[in-house]
């Protein structure tokens, strides 16, 4: 049965605040039990931290971070320069799963970067298989951009066969598709599906001050800006359809993010998706 839980992104300041095993202490309290590891330094007293959260307090890791290549401003250890690291990590902590969190920015230049990148990561993939462990690709809405009549996403899944996904409501809707179709069309390489909601959020006061003097271009840039980030539940997302066919397509974890919280406590605002996911009838994934 899928598990909902956490995408630790969120979480990042708390690591910093509070360490690794009080942050998902607190979440558990909360009614999560399993969290995905992303933009959190893998320092030995994090995966010490981490190790003692699942032992003690039942915390499924669901799944580490990594890149293919170090660098990039994101504290992640790399494949091309962490490979046993990565497997010890993921073995010592039970996590069956890394997951690649963007497409490099090298990548985005032209289509022929990303097809040298689907390349070195599906040798990866199939490496990582003999470890035990798989190796998922995590969408933005870049990868909606078509060429010559095809979607990068379907491209990408093409040249990297091994390689599964893990696809974001939020993103997939933000690149222009249907959320349930497109985990419909790779029901057999999901495995995990973030859950955010997307908002569209009201015009600032800022901007119609910025329209009063005559500043047109402030004034459509917040227009052009209201689509926002959501909890679950707050936006405009079918999350009952969805999720039923996340279920459906034998996805493993469901897992809350939010990529900006527009002032609300981390914690508050997955309170709100708990509350909601449970209100939905889902309270027995967590």
């Amino acid at each position: 049965m899928a598990k909902i839980g956490v995408q630790a992104m969120m979480l990042k300041d708390s690591f910093v605040q509070h360490g690794a095993y009080e942050t998902l202490r607190a979440i558990t309290e909360l009614g999560y039990h399993a969290v995905e590891i992303s933009q959190i330094p893998m320092t030995p007293e994090n995966v010490e931290q981490l190790q003692a959260a699942r032992d003690e307090l039942g915390m499924d890791i669901a799944s580490l971070s990594t890149n293919l290549r170090a660098g990039g401003g994101v504290p992640v250890d790399a494949l091309e320069t962490d490979y046993d690291k990565l497997v010890a990590d993921a073995h010592r902590l039970g996590a069956k799963m890394l997951r690649i969190g963007m497409l490099p920015f090298d990548a985005m230049r032209s289509l022929e970067h990303v097809l040298a990148f689907c390349d070195d990561v599906e040798e990866y993939a199939k490496r990582l298989a003999g470890d035990g462990i798989g190796l998922y690709y995590h969408n933005h809405h870049i990868e909606f951009a078509k060429y010559d009549g095809r979607l990068l996403l379907d491209i990408i899944a093409e040249r990297s066969p091994h390689v599964g996904l893990e696809l974001d409501v939020h993103w997939i809707q933000r690149g222009g598709k249907d959320p349930v179709g497109v985990i419909r069309q790779y029901s057999d390489r999901v495995r995990m599906v973030h859950l955010k909601d997307y908002r569209i959020g009201s015009m600032p006061d800022e901007a119609f001050t910025a329209l009063e003097a005559g500043d047109f271009p402030t004034f459509m840039n917040a227009f052009t800006g209201v689509v926002q980030f959501a909890e679950v539940g707050e936006g405009n997302l079918d999350f009952p359809a969805i999720i039923d066919t996340a279920i459906d397509s034998d996805a493993e974890y469901l897992l809350v993010e939010q990529d900006q919280l527009y002032g609300r406590d981390v914690l508050e605002s997955l309170r709100i998706s708990h509350d909601n996911l449970v209100t939905m009838g889902y309270g027995h994934l967590f």
